[in-house]
Formats: C-alpha cells, structure tokens, sequence
C-alpha cells in the first residue's frame, strides 16, 4: 500500500500543473507576467536586481527596493510569505509570478528563483519603466 502512495505522489509532481495557492495573491497574468519577467531581466543587465528571498529581504530592510517579485508555484509557499506583510509596512509593491523557473531565467541564472527584488538607482535608465510597471501592479490590487 505505501508503495502506491510513492508512485502517486511522483505521478503528480511531474505531471500536469496544479492551480496557484490562493495565497500568491496578486498573481500576474500572461501578459504582465511576461512584462514583468523582461523588466527583470533588463533589470539583471543593469546590476539593479537581487535574487533569493533572503536578499530580496535585505533590499527591503534597507529600503532600496523598487518592487519584489516572487514565484507562485513554490513549494512550500510559507517560505516565502513573508515577503508580502514586509512590502506592505515598506509601501512596497509587490506581485507573483506563475513559475519559478521562468524567473530564474530572467534573473539570468540556471536555478529557479522563488524571489528577487529590483532595486532603485539613481539615474536610472529603467526608471520609467520600472514606474510604469508599479501602476500595473497596484492596479492589480484594486
């Protein structure tokens, strides 16, 4: 009998997707998730992105944080749910993104990323960009 629970629990972590947990709250459509995704990755081209939820955190603390995005297919969400309550005492915008992997290859690294936080610079060539993506996401939330 527990031989079969084994094979089923494989069955389905390799098979088809599963929903989004609720709690990945708000959760970027394809179309601003693939918005979202390029800004990242041109964010990673100009040294004005973090990755990892631990340094997502630091950016936050330190208050150089323009905006976090996190994965909403980590497993398990906890580990990241902290993000969320820390944006929302910092003012900071926030927003998740269907896949993990998909973020990892924006940040420009062959690991999935559960989390990463653009951050701001002075004269920034982004910077319109990065303001136009903020209203996107707070539009998101109304």
């Amino acid at each position: 009998m527990p031989k079969k629970e084994k094979k089923s629990k494989k069955k389905s972590k390799s098979g088809e997707k599963k929903e989004a947990d609720p709690r990945a709250y708000p959760l970027a459509d394809s179309k601003l998730s693939q918005t979202i995704l390029d800004l990242v990755q041109q964010a990673s081209n100009y040294k004005q992105l973090k990755k990892g939820a631990n340094e997502a955190t630091k950016t936050l603390n330190r208050g150089i944080s323009e905006f976090i995005v996190m994965a909403a297919d980590t497993e398990p969400l906890a580990i990241l749910l902290h993000l969320p309550l820390l944006c929302e005492d910092k003012n900071v915008n926030y927003v998740f993104v269907p896949s993990k992997v998909a973020l990892g290859r924006a940040c420009g690294v062959s690991r999935p990323v559960i989390a990463c936080s653009v951050t701001s610079v002075e004269g920034s060539q982004l910077a319109t960009q990065i303001a136009s993506l903020k209203q996107s996401i707070e539009k998101l939330l109304i």
